[in-house]
């Protein structure tokens, strides 16, 4: 606007219009300095914005890197059975015990059929039975017929069929459960323990992976006596003591983005209300360790 007035001044007043151009030089030159300084100033608000989203993005991804799926597909065997021959008295001695099992239509030692196209760590020595004491780290064993060595003590015994890499057998006939009673133990190592009751048991994932077997991990448990189901009973599960998950469906599932390192695994029975369900195996934390 000034610049404009400047221009149509008539030419016979050219000192006072020079004057006056003198006069508000200042304010012309301020004012062109405002001009090209506020859209700058806008272009860095601009980018310090964009910044901060991409920040925020970052966050959000790092906080959301751990998922856990469930596993739709896999090779299925819902007549698969297994049952227990030796030993024929749950009350045993102290030391080595001989454990012998009766598989049907399951073949131990087999690679199962879509071993390849899971994607989990695989056996390479098949197909096994998972056996498990007092809801410990499982034994592998590829054999229906082993020795255990067996401290004094009452301990349960779970043992169940499993894929090649190494997923649960989950059907009625696909496990065994019994309660030992090793040497003659004190009654601080009696264990009374209510088969009718709802119990959870722990199985993968387990030990070390490593390259591709790293990527995705999978997550297994064995129920008993009890149904998961939305807004019933689930299991809470809580990797590296912040990634929460409802599960509410008994099936395997797959776990990825877990970094490299150590990473604890929680598992804990509950019911409708959240309430932790009373049990001697309901509640489990176990370390897994992941490597390049």
């Amino acid at each position: 606007m000034l610049i404009h007035q400047i221009v149509i001044l008539p030419t016979n007043n050219k000192q006072i219009t020079m004057k006056r151009i003198y006069n508000i030089l200042p304010l012309l030159l301020a004012l062109l300095v405002i001009s090209c300084a506020n859209p700058k100033k806008d272009k860095e608000k601009e980018g310090t914005s964009t910044e901060k989203e991409k920040n925020e993005k970052q966050e959000a991804s790092k906080e959301s890197a751990i998922t856990l799926s469930k596993i739709d597909s896999f090779a299925q065997f819902p007549n698969a059975k297994l049952s227990m021959v030796k030993p024929e008295s749950m009350e045993v001695p102290a030391g080595e015990n001989t454990f012998q099992f009766k598989v049907e239509n399951y073949e131990l030692r087999n690679q199962t059929s879509d071993a390849e196209m899971q994607g989990l760590a695989n056996s390479a020595k098949g197909q096994h039975v998972h056996f498990i004491l007092n809801n410990g780290p499982y034994d592998a064993e590829y054999d229906n017929e082993f020795n255990k060595e067996l401290p004094v003590g009452d301990h349960v015994m779970l043992a169940f069929l499993s894929r090649s890499y190494h997923m649960s057998v989950k059907n009625e006939n696909s496990y065994v459960i019994k309660k030992l009673r090793v040497g003659e133990p004190s009654k601080e190592k009696q264990l009374d323990v209510d088969f009718t009751a709802p119990h959870l048991f722990y199985s993968r994932p387990k030990g070390t992976y490593s390259g591709d077997g790293a990527k995705k991990v999978l997550l297994d448990f064995f129920l008993l006596n009890t149904e998961l189901e939305k807004g019933g009973n689930y299991v809470h599960v809580t990797i590296n003591g912040n990634e929460e998950f409802k599960v509410t469906e008994w099936a395997p599932y797959a776990i990825k983005g877990m970094p490299m390192g150590e990473n604890t695994i929680e598992l804990e029975l509950k019911d409708k209300e959240g309430n932790f369900i009373e049990g001697p195996f309901n509640k489990v934390k176990r370390t897994v360790t992941l490597e390049e």
